[in-house]
């Protein structure tokens, strides 16, 4: 007021503000999910990964969009193994850790964290101790 005109922001430069944040974050989102796979690929050399980090680096859209044609079809399938990787470890390392012949002041902690999560009842932690205790 006083003079001094005011400008408005309508409601097409409020969209294209939030689009444009929209775009930057996915941009972020890809940037970091390529970099990881690039590091995390077995499949490259040192001087490949360097290569690629490189071009991503000094020509960030020339470099996503090149890796992502030449490497982007096994992008997937190497996240999948990973995964999957991750998965099996998990599994080996519970069924270590759950598998008989601990000794019975792990058995008696594992008991009482269940009964503190809820999972086993006050009667059933009694009765499960004192066949841990017995055996």
């Amino acid at each position: 007021r006083n003079g001094v005109a005011m400008k408005g922001y309508p409601l097409l430069d409020a969209f294209l503000t939030v689009f444009w944040i929209f775009i930057w974050i996915m941009w972020i989102f890809l940037l970091i999910r390529i970099v990881s796979d690039i590091f995390r690929s077995h499949d490259l050399s040192g001087v490949g990964k360097a290569g690629w980090t490189f071009a991503i680096i000094i020509f960030p859209l020339i470099g996503v969009f090149a890796y992502l044609i030449v490497r982007g079809d096994g992008l997937h399938e190497r996240e999948t193994r990973q995964a999957q990787a991750s998965e099996e470890a998990m599994r080996q390392y519970l069924n270590r850790i759950g598998a008989p012949g601990g000794s019975s002041a792990d058995e008696l902690t594992r008991l009482a964290e269940l009964r503190d999560r809820g999972v086993v009842t006050d009667e059933e932690f009694q009765r499960l101790k004192a066949k841990v205790l017995a055996a």
